[in-house]
């Protein structure tokens, strides 16, 4: 964020546009160009050293040639310094072969015998000659009286084998400067290939970063980074982004909060693998997407979570996490006083009818069978009370139980609990389970009413974590064609009331079941009728 700020605070300073694809364009575009300047002159620097070599030893083998001439070793010890002697002729018929700039040979003494100014001869040479007249072979690039040269020199050796002088040749520099300034026509049009080549990837390049950024500006990038960090970590949502395999791009406080990560820990996550921080279980199926759906429940610790989760274009996905630990309490009594309103409700005809019955017992004067009576009506209700009670220990859910058994013996309907039913009160999400079981047996009473034996049987057991919920009627039972169908929203063999709609309570206990992760499904009961069955993974703590 430091560079990109100095790059927009540079770029207004010396008028370049502002937008980050113009900037990225030229920037690219200068690499580009300084780049081919480079490999210009990386290849010019040892071209160059290559034809002095190679001109200095073109050089060196005229002078070999030269010296291994006999006529030019007797011409020197035959002959004195003359323009017109042998050893100029000889010399001169070389030059002109070769196309060399000077052919010189001297004696011991450094006198020279030849030379292509006629005038010069007889004197001495203008560079040093005692490497040469020492026996050893010369390459230099050096000036001389006919300027800048290749020189080659080679000692001059008699027939006897004595060295009697030296041979000094040079090719002139301008040949080899014309050859490097030759090549540089050529080297400029590859390096001009490889600049437009260059720039049509820089600007291609370009339009793709102003696609994937929207052609924003530097400082608004930035801008746009900082009021992001600003807003994941103050919201009161728990946000988690992840890649396209399940590693951890990025954790707000409330996420870490929820999910039970060490708060100063949150940045360092980023990377690490989503199952191996949170370990195996729902929230990690959930916030990578192994379960789908909307509005997932899930628990991670002590707390209870909803979670959304929604894919971005890249493979990976944005997860957020909300809080329902705090809502449970209300959640709690609130639905226990429905179930009472409920429960009274049903009871206000069967309490009104008993206590008509008790006043006509007291005016008639038969007070021992009014106080049979009232025993009796109290005892049942409370053996009920006690036998729902001792089987589900989750007081939300036994209340339940006890006032849907009111209403369903006001409708004339027995309801109880099968022999296997035990639930202890480690429920997670107790009003979702009350949700579920409140409308299932309502249907079922609803379809037991006018059968032959009416009977609603209802079984809540656990199998380690999971809740497993069986409602039982003797109503005419679903048929299977029609099984799945009756768990869509608006379906409903009943006439819509005045006061609601009908067809929501199955959908509604499907969806509430699979926001658990776990499914609710119709079939047949073992002595007729119908049989509903919820399965909750995960459902007790």
């Amino acid at each position: 964020m430091r560079f990109m700020r100095f790059l927009s605070l540079s770029t207004r300073r010396i008028g370049l546009p502002r937008r980050a694809v113009s900037q990225i364009l030229l920037t690219q575009l200068a690499i580009a160009a300084g780049v081919a300047v480079l490999a210009t002159r990386l290849f010019l620097a040892p071209l160059g050293a290559q034809l002095d070599d190679q001109a200095m030893r073109r050089a060196l083998a005229i002078a070999q040639s030269a010296a291994a001439d006999p006529s030019v070793s007797a011409g020197l010890l035959e002959s004195g310094p003359a323009a017109d002697g042998p050893v100029q002729a000889a010399a001169e018929r070389i030059r002109r072969a070769t196309g060399a700039e000077y052919v010189v040979v001297m004696d011991l003494d450094g006198i020279r015998r030849s030379h292509p100014s006629p005038d010069r001869i007889g004197l001495t040479v203008s560079t040093d000659p005692s490497d040469a007249l020492a026996g050893r072979e010369v390459m230099e690039i050096d000036e001389g009286t006919l300027g800048r040269t290749a020189r080659g020199k080679v000692p001059l050796v008699a027939a006897d084998g004595e060295i009697v002088g030296a041979v000094s040749v040079g090719i002139a520099y301008d040949s080899v400067r014309d050859r490097l300034l030759g090549a540089i026509p050529g080297l400029l049009a590859y390096a001009g290939g490889a600049l437009a080549a260059g720039a049509l990837a820089a600007y291609l390049l370009s339009r793709r970063i102003q696609r994937q950024t929207r052609d924003l500006a530097f400082s608004d990038i930035a801008g746009l980074l900082a009021e992001r960090e600003a807003m994941l970590h103050s919201i009161r949502e728990g946000v988690i982004a992840l890649d396209h395999a399940g590693r951890i791009r990025l954790v707000n406080d409330e996420a870490a909060r929820l999910l039970g990560l060490a708060p100063d820990g949150a940045g360092t996550l980023a990377g690490s693998p989503l199952d191996e921080v949170l370990g195996e279980g729902r929230t990690a199926d959930v916030l990578t997407g192994r379960v789908t759906g909307r509005d997932l429940l899930t628990v991670q610790g002590s707390r209870v979570l909803v979670a959304n989760r929604m894919p971005t274009a890249d493979g990976g996905a944005v997860a957020t996490l909300r809080d329902r630990t705090e809502l449970e309490h209300l959640r709690r009594e609130l639905d226990s006083t429905q179930g009472l309103i409920d429960a009274l409700r049903a009871q206000d005809h069967e309490h009104a009818n008993r206590l008509h019955t008790l006043l006509g017992l007291l005016e008639l004067g038969l007070h021992e069978e009014a106080v049979e009576f009232v025993a009796e009506v109290v005892g049942g209700h409370r053996s009920t009370a006690e036998q729902v009670t001792e089987k589900v220990r989750d007081p939300l859910l036994a209340a339940l139980l006890v006032g849907k058994a009111t209403v369903a013996a006001e409708r004339g309907v027995p309801l109880r609990l099968a022999a296997a039913t035990f639930l202890p009160d480690r429920l997670v999400d107790p009003g979702g389970l009350v949700t579920i079981t409140g409308n299932l047996v309502d249907n079922a009473m609803d379809a037991a009413v006018g059968s032959a034996a009416p009977l609603v049987e209802v079984e809540l057991r656990c199998e380690g974590r999971t809740a497993i919920l069986l409602v039982r009627d003797s109503g005419p039972g679903v048929p299977a064609a029609r099984r799945e169908e009756i768990f869509t929203e608006g379906w409903s063999t009943k006439q819509p009331a005045a006061h609601r709609e009908r067809g929501l309570g199955l959908a509604l206990v499907r969806r509430l079941a699979e926001r658990q992760g776990g499914t609710a499904r119709a079939g047949e009961a073992a002595d007729g009728g119908a049989e509903f069955s919820v399965v909750l993974p995960e459902a007790l703590r």
